[in-house]
C-alpha cells in the first residue's frame, strides 16, 4: 500500500473537485438562524410554544379537495350476474358418492398394511 504524498488526505481521492469558486462542495448549506419564541413569562424555548424540543408543530392543516376534484365517468359497469341456483341435493349426493370412494381406497390401503404386518410378524415368530 502506498501512502499519499503532498499533504492530501486519503478520502480526497473519492472527493468531488473543487468548483473553483471557493465553494465548500462537502458543505450542505447553512440553515437560517432563527430566535427562539418568547412566551407570555418571558420563557423561550418548548416551554413557550408547548411544543417539543425538535421544533415541530405538528401536521400541516388539511384543505378539502374541491367539489368536483373526481374525473368524470364516461362508461358505467354492468351490473353483476346472477350466479345459477344451486342443486342442494345433487350437491349432497355427490358428496356422499366421494365420501364412500375415499372410505373405499382407506380400507383399501388399510387391509394391505393388515397383511403386510401379519407377514413380517410370522417371518420374526416362526
Amino acid at each position: 500500500m502506498t501512502t499519499p504524498s503532498g499533504g492530501s488526505t486519503p478520502d480526497d481521492y473519492w472527493r468531488r473537485p473543487d468548483t473553483g469558486d471557493d465553494a465548500v462542495a462537502d458543505q450542505p448549506p447553512a440553515a437560517p438562524a432563527t430566535t427562539p419564541p418568547t412566551g407570555q413569562n418571558g420563557q423561550t424555548g418548548p416551554a413557550a410554544t408547548g411544543g417539543t424540543a425538535s421544533g415541530y408543530s405538528g401536521p400541516p392543516p388539511s384543505v378539502p379537495p374541491p367539489a368536483g376534484w373526481r374525473p368524470p365517468v364516461h362508461l358505467q359497469p354492468a351490473p353483476p350476474r346472477q350466479l345459477p341456483p344451486q342443486d342442494m341435493a345433487g350437491l349432497d349426493a355427490a358428496e356422499q358418492r366421494s365420501q364412500r370412494v375415499t372410505y373405499g381406497f382407506g380400507a383399501a390401503a388399510g387391509v394391505v398394511l393388515l397383511v403386510l404386518l401379519c407377514l413380517l410378524c410370522s417371518r420374526v415368530v416362526f
